[in-house]
């Protein structure tokens, strides 16, 4: 027994040791100086500035001088005793980063908690909804160790899976949901474990609308993945006239757009277990909706958005599916891909999203055009005043945990929005999407110290954000790189972003030397 507890100790030891070597804090008072400030409310930056932070608490927001000008020390917010001072001079904060479509890494995948949340922590992001993982007292037990910065972990928003049941969460003693009062004695139950909200896959239309009120009337969130088993008798319309808040992706919505059918046009030799089927089918499903701007295009589109629903397209989840060579060849792959979790990436029957059984040209093609569509009803409902958020959905189809989120940033640029719309979708939005607009999104006196601090301009380049930096050549035709988050700052606990994902690149070494580990292409030896 003192052998264990020996151990225990030792590893607790290790791990605050391993912190305070990545991370400050927190401070009873913080001054964060000289920065532009992008915030995400929409404005463009300004500066140089100095954000005084108190207990986690923004007390204060201090245009300091102007470009070009020297600063005048004395009209400086001043240092009291115990504070600290970050000198960011010249670089850029943003708010910190919600992303709203994660999985706290996976056994499939063989992604550990603390590997994943090192990886979006080095890319700025502070908050993340996890719309299912491993149960949830699995993910409210991180939720806690997070909220009292007993790990390196992101603020964690826990959304449980509708139906879902662990060794410790079992309402229905395993009886599946088949009746709309199971339906809201299973949300009555999850509400009372501390979950968040509910994501959903689909169900049947009266079961769906039994737990949607139910978690309604508990003033929980909830996301749904309208699923293709389901989704012909429930479409996003019916989930957002019943209460749903967010949809995930984009299945569901150009189902509630057919004008001349009521189910998608499957080949006959269909399998939904096949996943190249599954897949392949879905690149072609928006040409089978109303065209974009027709009459119910529209009137769908502004129907959701009277109805404050949000879309959670998760752009970049599908990338592979338009360009396989470009994902799978991503150059952060080498240094911070773990083993398993490559393999789990490879062609396969039986891993979820390893759908590459005989994928082409004519594939990539129709996923393209599929794109088009969606991005066009995407930035056109944030055009009309709807609200559109960031999430990555990482941990499949050759999408990194962290890396991802700045390429999906990248795709709502390419969809159609202003970087500066980019930033406020994966801002402010996040933060209303959740109920949590009061406390984080933009940098604003009263909220918690959520920052995202990078030496380069985002809006010139949004690539400046990846782990990996964005490639520049100087005027002395030397090639670099730049950029990179310098400091992720959360509950005002100041974060070496870089300092962290090179531990990830450590950890990832380690298990490559360990298992004689090369990543190969598939098909290649």
């Amino acid at each position: 027994m003192k052998k264990i507890a020996f151990l225990l100790l030792f590893l607790l030891f290790s791990t605050i040791q391993g912190q305070e070597e990545l991370s400050e804090g927190p401070f009873p008072q913080l001054i964060i100086r000289g920065v532009m400030l992008i915030n995400g409310n929409g404005a463009p930056p300004r500066g140089p500035i100095d954000i005084v932070v108190e207990n986690n608490k923004i007390v204060d927001i201090k245009v300091v001088g102007y470009p070009g000008v020297k600063i005048d020390d004395s009209k400086r917010p001043k240092l009291k005793p115990g504070g600290k001072e970050l000198d960011c001079s010249g670089m850029y904060l943003l708010p910190g980063f919600v992303d709203m479509h994660t999985h706290i890494g996976g056994q499939a995948q063989g992604a550990p908690p603390d590997y994943v949340f090192k990886l979006w922590m080095g890319h700025g992001v502070t908050t993340v909804r996890e719309v299912g993982g491993r149960g949830v007292d699995w993910s409210m037990d991180l939720k806690k160790k997070s909220q009292k910065n007993e790990i390196i972990a992101p603020r964690i928003i826990t959304h449980t899976i509708f139906g879902q049941k662990t060794n410790d969460f079992n309402p229905l003693n395993d009886a599946p949901i088949s009746t709309p009062e199971q339906a809201r004695k299973w949300v009555r139950a999850n509400a009372e474990r501390g979950a968040d909200g509910i994501k959903f896959f689909g169900a049947p239309p009266e079961i769906m609308a039994a737990a949607l009120d139910e978690n309604k009337k508990l003033g929980l969130r909830s996301a749904c993945h309208h699923a293709q088993l389901d989704v012909a008798r429930w479409n996003v319309l019916n989930s957002a006239r019943a209460g749903l808040t967010s949809m995930e992706h984009w299945y569901g919505l150009p189902e509630a757009l057919f004008e001349d059918r009521t189910v998608q046009d499957y080949p006959l030799d269909y399998n939904y277990q096949n996943e190249q089927h599954r897949f392949e089918e879905a690149g072609k499903l928006w040409k089978q909706a109303a065209k974009p701007y027709s009459e119910h295009w529209n009137n769908v589109m502004n129907e959701l958005i009277s109805l404050d629903f949000t879309l959670d397209p998760t752009l970049n989840i599908y990338e592979a599916s338009r360009d396989l060579h470009r994902a799978r060849r991503a150059e952060w792959h080498e240094d911070y891909t773990l083993p398993s979790l490559w393999d789990f990436y490879q062609p396969s029957k039986i891993s979820h999203g390893s759908y590459w059984h005989d994928w082409g040209t004519e594939q990539e093609v129709a996923w393209r055009e599929n794109y088009k569509l969606w991005m066009t009803f995407v930035n056109e409902y944030k055009n009309r005043g709807g609200r559109v958020t960031t999430g990555s959905d990482s941990g499949f189809i050759f999408q990194l945990y962290g890396f991802a989120y700045i390429r999906e940033m990248e795709l709502l640029r390419e969809a159609g929005f202003h970087p500066l719309e980019v930033i406020r979708s994966a801002t402010l939005n996040g933060a209303e999407a959740l109920g949590m607009a009061d406390k984080i999104g933009t940098v604003s006196v009263g909220k918690l110290a959520d920052f995202v601090i990078v030496s380069e301009n985002p809006l010139k380049n949004l690539k400046v954000l990846y782990g990996t930096g964005a490639i520049k050549l100087t005027e002395d035709n030397e090639v670099v790189r730049v950029g990179g988050v310098s400091y992720t700052i959360k509950d005002g606990v100041i974060y070496d972003a870089k300092a962290l994902l090179e531990d990830v690149k450590k950890t990832v070494q380690q298990e490559k030397q360990k298992l004689n580990y090369k990543i190969k292409q598939p098909g290649l030896e």
